[in-house]
């Protein structure tokens, strides 16, 4: 979103800007498909496309571009190795990475401005990228997300603007607002719920896009499955944990973690015998929450909480550091 506010506030001074698109990536690639940033003439920017020196170089032939009056949209490729002639990036990390050079200018104001606004409508607006030109479109019969390519001359993209990973964090406490800061940070869109009404941490979390005070008892009629979606379990204590568990421990979500020491845990997994949660439902629940860093602030167990739920995401992407087949802890 930031590119974008950066490119709907030059247009409303008159100022052309290039806007840099990772339309494609593979290998170990800095710049992930996705990934985007705006630059003025002035060399001036908001994003990144990878950072290193391939963004400094695309960053002044983008100032050149613009200073020539070159509005063309076209693809540049970069590898980020020796072996090839070519695109070389000037990074050695491996992998390749198409980024997609698009000029936005003053009189398409108005369409950024709708950019703009799409990252608040959550996923209802479709961006699409062709040589011919970039334009929005509802989200229904867009066409789908990702990149196609024929040749130089025949390719697009297309992204759902503001279509953001969802995290549910049960409990609004001191951990669930540090766990809410992280998070949106990451660009998930963070929605808290807490069954005490006027509960000072909740009022003061500044982070989360939605707060809600719920009766813990009918949790599933706030939170459907959602294959998406993460939830993380981190109520103040262990009664209340277990409340929710019950609910949600055979329910399909991308990520389901639960807060509190092994012991609480153990006891946990025995209580949930009567409950008929066995021993192959607790293997798709990360409990403890986190990573084991010996974390023990609030801001720690968020950040080992936010590396779970990363390393989650990304172990199957063939894209990392990791060239040795790791797929997890």
């Amino acid at each position: 979103m930031k590119a974008w506010t950066f490119i709907h506030d030059h247009l409303r001074r008159q100022q052309p800007v290039l806007l840099l698109y990772v339309v494609d990536s593979h290998g170990s690639s800095p710049g992930r498909q996705g990934f985007r940033m705006a630059v003025n003439e002035a060399g001036q920017m908001a994003g990144s496309i990878g950072g290193g020196v391939m963004e400094h170089k695309l960053v002044e032939y983008a100032r050149a571009l613009l200073r020539e009056k070159d509005y063309r949209i076209f693809l540049k490729q970069q590898y980020h190795d020796k072996e090839h002639a070519k695109d070389q990036s000037g990074m050695i990390c491996s992998g390749r990475q198409a980024v997609a050079f698009v000029p936005v200018l003053p009189e398409q104001e108005e369409r950024a401005r709708q950019a703009v606004e799409a990252f608040n409508n959550k996923g209802e607006t479709c961006l699409l990228i062709r040589p011919q030109g970039w334009e929005l479109l509802p989200a229904a019969g867009a066409p789908p997300p990702g990149f196609a390519y024929r040749d130089e001359a025949h390719w697009s993209y297309a992204e759902i603007l503001g279509k953001a990973p969802v995290i549910h964090i049960l409990g609004g406490g001191h951990v669930g607002t540090a766990l809410s800061e992280v998070m949106r940070r990451l660009g998930f869109y963070v929605i808290v719920y807490d069954d005490r009404p006027g509960l000072n941490t909740m009022q003061a979390n500044a982070f989360a896009h939605e707060k809600k005070v719920v009766d813990y008892e009918k949790m599933t009629d706030y939170l459907p499955e959602d294959e998406t979606a993460c939830v993380a379990i981190m109520t103040f204590g262990y009664r209340p944990d277990m409340v929710l568990f019950r609910q949600l421990y055979d329910k399909r979500f991308f990520y389901l973690g639960l807060m509190g020491s092994y012991a609480k845990i153990e006891e946990m997994k025995k209580e949930g015998r009567a409950y008929g949660i066995t021993d192959t439902h607790w293997e798709r629940v990360n409990a403890p929450i986190g990573l084991d860093i010996s974390s023990k602030t609030p801001m720690e167990i968020a950040i080992s909480v936010a590396a779970e739920i990363i390393l989650e995401k990304n172990k199957r992407m063939p894209t990392g550091r990791r060239q040795d087949g790791y797929s997890g802890l």
